[in-house]
């Protein structure tokens, strides 16, 4: 799949938001602590990534109810969703000028009902994109950071009206913030989040 940059401005892709805030000192702090034991910026994508996927438990898999959005909040309160926890490494990403966006994918949601939104990111390195998946891992979620072909949580299936979406995306998708930010709780959240960009 060939991805496609929804600006062709690259500086979008290292901006800092309300929601990408690596201005932040918790964002700063924490990618200082991570550029410290890293050789290179490619060292220290992995390791953000894998700090982000391993560290910070996706609130389905620990039973958090509670909704993050912003980036220092997800780091701060170490929990969120799929979308909270790419804006976080979007953020320690940024912070270390490595261009990073967002993209999405279209799956079936866990109950079979419908299909939701799926966040993840892509870094740009030697210049192409590469798509990473910081959800975190759990039984059959073997996700991994890679430039060398994707290793993502999941392969969407065509047949079952799951799919890929090309678009980079510079802020997050507004349809999805929305959902996030108006969210008291994240059952509540499940019942909102958008099936399409």
């Amino acid at each position: 799949m060939k991805l496609i940059q929804n600006t062709a401005d690259l500086s979008a892709y290292l901006a800092a938001d309300e929601v990408i805030d690596h201005h932040h000192p918790v964002v700063r702090e924490t990618a200082g602590r991570l550029a410290a034991g890293a050789a290179d910026s490619y060292a220290y994508a992995r390791a953000a990534y894998e700090f982000v996927r391993d560290t910070i438990p996706h609130s389905q898999d620990s039973g958090d109810l509670r909704v993050t959005w912003r980036a220092s909040d997800v780091l701060r309160l170490g929990t969120g969703i799929c979308h909270a926890k790419s804006h976080a490494l979007a953020a320690l990403l940024r912070a270390e000028d490595i261009p990073t966006a967002l993209c999405y994918q279209r799956l079936t949601h866990d109950d079979g009902s419908g299909h939701v939104l799926h966040g993840l990111v892509a870094v740009r390195f030697h210049g192409a994109w590469h798509r990473q998946d910081p959800r975190g891992n759990k039984p059959g979620v073997d996700a991994r950071f890679s430039l060398d072909g994707e290793r993502l949580a999941w392969i969407p299936d065509p047949a079952s009206g799951e799919l890929d979406h090309p678009l980079l995306y510079a802020a997050p998708h507004p349809a999805v913030l929305d959902a996030l930010k108006a969210a008291p709780d994240r059952p509540s959240l499940w019942k909102t989040l958008p099936g399409a960009p």
